[in-house]
Order: structure tokens, then sequence, then C-alpha cells
């Protein structure tokens, strides 16, 4: 089983999935990120570079077959994927290519409203003692806020389980996750 915990940059997707870990001891976490490092690095400087490595099919291929084989590998896991898809046709890709596999794939939205994302982005410090490595994180997740509230409008809030984070703490959104997923 693939648990994909999707969100707003700085919604509390990594949070949530260190704490559904601890909740669940047969579950690995897998970051799909790491493969648009790899992609990144392979391509460099290419003239195919994309902005966005979600962009590459590649990406979308790599990550499909990595959950996919660690769900093999941890017989049923569950594998807890935190990625924020904000484009329809990538997650619809992802989560096709892992059901022909006959994975298994739950869809959590972390969802907040947006002042209080806002207000996550500014007081998060992910470089703690390197405010400008921190500064240029939080612009990014400033500038993906309306890119994420579209997605929002347009499909995640139907295609997805949809957890409420405006006025949670972290403990309870992992126990709304829990409920969601039936699992104990």
């Amino acid at each position: 089983m693939i648990v994909w915990i999707n969100g707003p940059f700085g919604g509390g997707k990594t949070t949530t999935a260190r704490l559904l870990h601890q909740q669940l001891p047969a579950s690995l976490i897998t970051d799909p990120e790491e493969i648009g490092f790899v992609l990144r690095k392979s391509i460099g400087d290419h003239p195919s570079r994309q902005k966005d490595f979600q962009d590459y099919p590649a990406w979308r291929t790599l990550v499909a077959g990595l959950c996919a084989g660690l769900d093999r590998q941890t017989e049923g896991g569950p594998v807890i994927a935190p990625m924020s898809l904000l484009h329809r046709e990538y997650a619809e890709e992802i989560f096709d290519a892992l059901a022909k596999d006959g994975v298994e794939v739950h869809h959590l939205l972390l969802h907040a409203d947006s002042d209080a994302i806002a207000k996550r982005i500014e007081g998060s410090m992910e470089f703690p003692g390197d405010e400008e490595r921190s500064e240029k994180v939080r612009a990014f997740r400033r500038r993906k806020l309306e890119v994420y509230e579209q997605a929002y409008a347009a499909w995640l809030g139907e295609r997805a389980e949809v957890i409420d984070t405006t006025a949670l703490t972290p403990d309870q959104v992992v126990a709304q996750a829990l409920t969601l997923l039936n699992l104990p």
C-alpha cells in the first residue's frame, strides 16, 4: 500500500509522514523528490533540462516504479510518500501506473486555509542558523501557494481524502490519517 501525502509546500507533509511512520512500525518513508535530484544531476546543463523535475516523464515513471518496488519489498508496507503533486495529469500517471502494478494507493491531502499556510511558511526555518537558505525555501513555498490553491479548487479536493489541518496539531492530523486509512 502506498500512502501518498499531498498538500501545499510547507503544509506539514514531511512531519505527518514521520509521525505516521512512528505509528506504523512496518512502514517506510520514501521521498520522490530524491529521484528528482538524481535526474537534475544526471541531466545537468543539457538543453532538455526542465525547471521542475516533475515535468520529466522519467521522474513520474521512476517514482511509480520505486513505490511499486518498495511495496513489494515491504509486502504491503505501507510505503509513505510525502510529495506535493499539483498537476492532475502527473498524479494520474503515477497512480494509474501503480494501480496497473496491483498497488493500492491512498491519496491523502493535507489542506489548510491560505492564511494558515502563509503563517506556517513564514514561521519555518528549514536550515537553522542559515537565514539566507531558509528564506529561499520560504520564497519558493510562497510562490507555489497560488498553484496549490488552483489545483485544490480544480481537482485535488475531489480526488484525494482531505484532512483539513488548519486548526489541528500534527498528532491530530496523524490520528485522522490513520482513521482514513483504517489502520490502527
